[in-house]
């Protein structure tokens, strides 16, 4: 098979690779509810050590810095109480945590999720979060311009490899709210 966007050696659809993917991210795979058909979510290899922005789209094509997308936890706080959500935006782009996410959660204060605790509530591997398989309760923000794409780049869960699936479909994902201004 042949990925819909990048140049990657190794694709396949993500359900015929469940072993190469985190518990949570493999959950979400089986359990898939959206209208898009599951069989569209593409997994594709990568090499960890290129994992950097830079080297990435280098490596898999410069054309995955407009198709790709970082999904980021943040920790809100209001009255004592604190609400981890995820973010979903544009990998050109900044979250703005101290505005738009602080009111879109309805907290005093709101700032990156310290990546131990990342790591530990996701299930994921830092580096490789990516918005399917997040925890039920979670709030997922997204940048509306990605469900507008017809392709969009997402971390796998782990370091290696990348989930390529279609911008609408993100829009379905569970607890997926479209927020405006959220990447800058």
């Amino acid at each position: 098979m042949r990925a819909p966007l990048g140049h990657f050696e190794r694709a396949a659809p993500a359900v015929d690779r469940l072993e190469h993917l985190p518990a949570p991210v493999a959950a979400a795979l089986r359990q898939w509810s959206a209208p898009t058909p599951v069989e569209r979510v593409v997994h594709v290899d990568t090499d960890p050590d290129r994992a950097d922005t830079a080297a990435f789209v280098e490596t898999y094509g410069a054309e995955l810095l407009e198709t790709s997308a970082n999904c980021v936890v943040v920790a809100a706080k209001q009255g004592g109480q604190r609400t981890l959500a995820a973010t979903l935006v544009g990998s050109a782009r900044k979250v703005d945590v101290n505005g738009v996410v602080r009111r879109e959660l309805g907290a005093r204060k709101a700032s990156f999720a310290p990546m131990d605790l990342a790591v530990d509530e996701t299930g994921m591997e830092y580096g490789g979060i990516t918005p399917l398989g997040l925890p039920a309760s979670w709030p997922l923000l997204v940048e509306p311009a990605l469900v507008e794409l017809p392709w969009v780049l997402v971390g796998s869960g782990a370091r290696r490899g990348k989930l390529i699936l279609p911008g609408e479909a993100l829009a379905h994902l569970p607890g997926a709210r479209l927020v405006e201004g959220l990447g800058r």
